[in-house]
């Protein structure tokens, strides 16, 4: 799961500065870097703000930091042929 990344992608790409979106979830810059960097987990009310702050439901988000490794290797052919639809589906309705 990648889910520092796609945040820090979606803060980027809404031209929000570090301080800017960690001021707007509640927390600090410096935890906000850890988040993106994959380095530390967001405990649920943490994600919860940053959902709440980027307009995008958790679940979404969730889905949205998915890697093939994180689905069972049964259903890994499933995934990645849906999966490419699936995220430009929710891209295009959440404006990402």
């Amino acid at each position: 799961m990648n889910l520092g990344s796609v945040i820090k992608k979606i803060r980027q790409d809404r031209k929000q500065t570090q301080t800017e979106f960690a001021s707007a979830c509640g927390i600090t810059q410096t935890y906000l870097s850890q988040i993106e960097s994959n380095s530390k987990e967001p405990n649920l009310s943490t994600l919860k703000e940053i959902s709440k702050a980027i307009d995008v439901p958790l679940p979404i988000l969730f889905f949205l930091s998915l890697d093939k490794q994180d689905i069972d290797p049964k259903k890994r052919a499933d995934f990645e042929l849906l999966s490419p639809k699936v995220k430009e589906l929710v891209n295009e309705f959440f404006g990402l």
